[in-house]
C-alpha cells in the first residue's frame, strides 16, 4: 500500500566538464522542492534548474553528463504507510571495528529481517574526487537521503550511484550482495542468464543477476529493517531520519579501541601503512603529518557522534546505544541481547546458534575479513602486533576518545604486552 505526499526531495548531481588540457569533477548539491506522488520519476526540467541555479555552463553535453542526468532522472519517491511494531536500525561504524560480524547477528534474524550491508559503499565511489577524498558536507546529505529511501524500501536513488546504472532496474553490481541474506531469498532471486557475471552473487542458491524491483516489493514485507554503514562520519546529520514519522529508526554506534582499530588496518590495508611500519621500525624521517591529522579526524568525529547520543538531545531520546566491541567479544550473547532489546527486535534462537557457532572458531577459519572468530582471543590480539611507538601516536592524537570509551593508557611496551593488565574499564554507557 502506499501513500501520496510532498516532500523536499536532495538529491546530489556530479557534473563532469570535459576540457582540453585537463577533466574537472565538480559535485553540486542543493535542495529541490519538488512536489511528487510515489514512483513519479523527476520533472524533466529539474536537472538542467539546477544547473542555471548555480550558473553552470556546458560547452557540449557530454556522454558522462547525459548517463548522470539518466541517473536523476531515474529517481523517484517509494513510499509505506507506516505500521506499527516496524522498525528501523542503523548500525554504524568505522573500518575494521567488527561491524562485518556484529551485523552479521541482525543478518541471521530470520525471513522478517531486511538487512543491507554496505550499500552506501556505491555512494561514496561516486562522489570520491580526484584527490582521493570526498566533500564532507555533499556526502554526508547524500548518505542521509540514500539511507532514508532505503529504509522506506525505495531503491531508485541508490541506483543512481551504482556503476554501471541498472538497466529496468536490474544490476550485477550491487556491493557484497552476497552478505544480505534478504537479498539472495527465493523472492528476490531472478533466473540466471547465461554468460551474465556477478562478482558478489548469491552462495546460498544460484540467482541471476538483482532485480531491485523485486527486491523493493520483498523489502515492504518486512517488519524489521537494519543497515550496516562505516561511511557515516556524524550523528548529527543523520537527524531527518529520526524525525522522520515514517520511521522509527534507532542508531547503534560501535566503536572500538583506536590503537586495535589501527593495528587492524595495518594488516588488511597493509600497503596503505607501509610508511608507519618503516618508521615504527626505525625509518628515516617523522611520520607524515598528515596521516596523523586524518588519525586524530577519524577519532574526533567518532568521539563527537558519541557525545550527541549520549548527551540524547530530543531527538534522539531513546534512539541511541553505543557498544563497544571490546565488550560484544568478550560477552557476545549478553550484548546481543541488550542491542536486540533496545532495537525493539526479537531475538531469535538462529541468531544465538550462529553467534555460539560463530565466537568460537579455530584459527583455520578465522581470517582478515572473516565474521568468523574466536572473539574473546581478539580484544587482545591488537597489543602483540602494534609497535609501542605507534600506539603512543595514537594515544596523542586520539586521548579524548579513550578517555571517553573507556580505553586506558600505556605507558611502556612492558605496559602494552602485559596481558594480566586489562587497558578496558568497566563501564556502562547510559543514553
Amino acid at each position: 500500500m502506499r501513500i501520496k505526499y510532498t516532500i523536499p526531495i536532495v538529491f546530489f548531481v556530479a557534473l563532469v566538464v570535459i576540457e582540453k588540457e585537463n577533466r574537472i569533477i565538480s559535485r553540486v548539491s542543493d535542495k529541490l522542492n519538488l512536489k511528487q506522488t510515489p514512483q513519479t520519476p523527476l520533472q524533466p526540467g529539474a536537472f538542467s534548474h539546477l544547473a542555471l541555479k548555480h550558473n553552470v555552463s556546458f560547452p557540449a553535453l557530454s556522454k558522462d553528463f547525459k548517463v548522470m542526468k539518466r541517473r536523476l532522472e531515474n529517481y523517484s519517491e517509494h513510499q509505506e504507510v507506516p505500521r506499527k511494531g516496524r522498525k528501523h536500525v542503523l548500525l554504524l561504524a568505522t573500518t575494521r571495528t567488527g561491524s562485518s560480524f556484529v551485523g552479521e547477528f541482525f543478518n541471521q534474524q530470520g525471513d522478517n529481517m531486511f538487512y543491507l550491508f554496505e550499500p552506501l559503499w556505491h555512494v561514496e565511489k561516486m562522489l570520491t574526487l580526484d584527490t582521493g577524498g570526498t566533500n564532507a558536507t555533499a556526502s554526508a546529505k547524500a548518505y542521509r537521503d540514500v539511507l532514508q529511501q532505503l529504509f522506506l524500501c525505495d531503491f531508485s536513488l541508490l541506483e543512481s550511484f551504482i556503476d554501471p546504472l541498472p538497466v529496468n532496474h536490474i544490476t550485477t553490481s550491487l556491493f557484497r550482495r552476497e552478505s544480505s541474506s534478504f537479498l539472495c531469498e527465493e523472492s528476490v532471486c531472478s533466473p540466471v542468464v547465461k554468460g551474465v557475471f556477478e562478482r558478489y552473487r548469491c552462495k546460498t542458491r544460484r540467482c541471476g543477476p538483482l532485480n531491485l524491483t523485486m527486491a523493493s516489493e520483498s523489502c515492504l514485507k518486512k517488519d524489521h529493517k537494519v543497515i550496516k554503514s562505516v561511511r557515516v562520519r556524524q550523528l548529527e546529520n543523520l537527524r531527518p531520519l529520526a524525525e522522520d514519522l515514517r520511521l522509527d529508526v534507532r542508531f547503534i554506534q560501535l566503536v572500538r579501541d583506536p590503537r586495535a582499530v589501527l593495528a587492524s588496518r595495518m594488516v588488511a590495508f597493509a600497503a596503505k601503512y607501509k610508511s608507519w611500519k618503516e618508521w615504527a621500525l626505525g625509518g628515516v624521517g617523522p611520520l607524515n603529518e598528515d596521516e596523523v591529522k586524518k588519525l586524530k579526524g577519524n577519532c574526533d568525529n567518532i568521539r563527537m557522534s558519541a557525545e550527541v547520543g549520549l548527551r540524547q538531545p530530543p531527538w534522539l531520546r531513546g534512539r541511541y546505544m553505543l557498544v563497544r566491541y571490546e565488550d560484544i567479544a568478550r560477552f557476545p550473547m549478553r550484548k546481543a541481547t541488550e542491542m536486540f532489546r533496545f532495537s525493539g527486535i526479537p531475538l531469535t534462537p538462529q541468531v544465538k546458534a550462529w553467534i555460539l557457532k560463530n565466537t568460537q572458531v579455530s584459527k583455520e577459519t578465522s581470517g582478515v575479513y572473516s565474521t568468523q572468530k574466536k572473539s574473546s582471543e581478539q580484544v587482545e590480539k591488537w597489543r602483540f602486533s602494534l609497535p609501542f611507538k605507534i600506539a603512543q601516536v595514537v594515544q596523542r592524537a586520539c586521548g579524548p576518545t579513550l578517555k571517553l570509551f573507556g580505553y586506558k593508557f600505556v605507558s611502556s611496551e612492558k605496559m602494552l604486552t602485559d596481558k594480566s593488565i586489562s587497558l578496558i574499564d568497566d563501564k556502562v554507557f547510559r543514553a
